[in-house]
């Protein structure tokens, strides 16, 4: 075995992104590597042309600009076709994206035209539904990037309003949140109250804050009940009300919600903000 050779672990923390991410580069055939007993092994001289500065430069260029993958992974995504999806978040990510942005830019985008779609009557509860099913399956394949190392910045319940069977916009929110260093515990769709409380009983003094999502505005009132009764137990968490459903900073106060963003990532911005001290 070559001396002067590092293996892929090494290779992704020298460029500074996730080792799946480095993992991809290899497959997509933009990082040189040889397998030697089951390891990746490649040649540091080669990652030059791979640094953040030049993914940066790329991005600037448009190579990872979410606009052109936008409407091919909703194509994909109403087409059922959840291979040729990831392929297209793959590209996406080898060309400079992030995580972040292929939830944020690319995925959720494109979900929220499909709904205005179903709205609009131009698709089908099928379309949506079939939509959706590869959506949580890209969130799922994407997880594993946003896995932080080192102690966790403090618990973060994330649950859908009690009667909201759409998980998909808690399990983004729930990614992101990790990505940014916090432990999520991720409840689903439609979780009762109980649960939500029982979680929240069981964080005690890690418990950082509690996100509820909502879909519908029919259901704000079984959300501002949730919020109230993690208030009734853990006064002083914060407890944030978002989703498709609360659009402006006025509704998610009038849902009961500490604070409003646009997305998750202002979301997280939101939890990362420092608390003030109690007198």
């Amino acid at each position: 075995m070559n001396d002067a050779l590092i293996d892929l672990r090494e290779a992704a923390q020298r460029l500074g992104v996730h080792y799946m991410t480095a993992y991809r580069y290899v497959r997509m055939g933009r990082l040189p590597a040889t397998q030697d007993g089951g390891r990746w092994l490649v040649d540091p001289k080669d990652l030059a042309r791979l640094q953040p500065g030049r993914s940066q430069s790329e991005a600037r260029r448009g190579h990872a600009q979410p606009e052109p993958y936008r409407e091919r992974l909703r194509d994909r995504m109403l087409a059922g076709d959840e291979a040729g999806a990831w392929k297209l978040v793959e590209t996406f990510l080898v060309s400079g994206g992030s995580p972040q942005a292929a939830l944020l830019e690319l995925l959720a985008p494109a979900m929220r035209e499909i709904g205005e779609g179903w709205e609009r009557g131009e698709r089908s509860v099928g379309d949506e539904h079939r939509a959706t099913a590869v959506a949580l399956r890209l969130v799922g394949r994407l997880g594993p990037m946003f896995v932080r190392r080192g102690r966790p910045r403090g618990k973060v319940v994330v649950a859908s309003a009690p009667g909201d069977s759409h998980a998909l916009p808690a399990a983004i929110v729930a990614s992101v949140l990790r990505g940014h260093g916090f432990a999520v515990v991720e409840l689903g769709g439609n979780t009762p109250e109980g649960s939500v409380l029982a979680e929240v009983e069981a964080a005690g003094g890690r418990l950082h804050g509690v996100v509820i999502s909502v879909s519908s505005q029919d259901l704000l009132d079984a959300a501002r009940q949730v919020a109230a009764a993690v208030r009734s137990v853990a006064p002083g968490t914060p407890v944030l009300i978002g989703g498709p459903a609360v659009v402006s900073e006025q509704e998610a106060a009038e849902a009961g919600s500490d604070g409003w963003a646009a997305d998750a990532a202002g979301l997280a911005a939101l939890l990362s903000a420092p608390r003030p001290r109690s007198a």
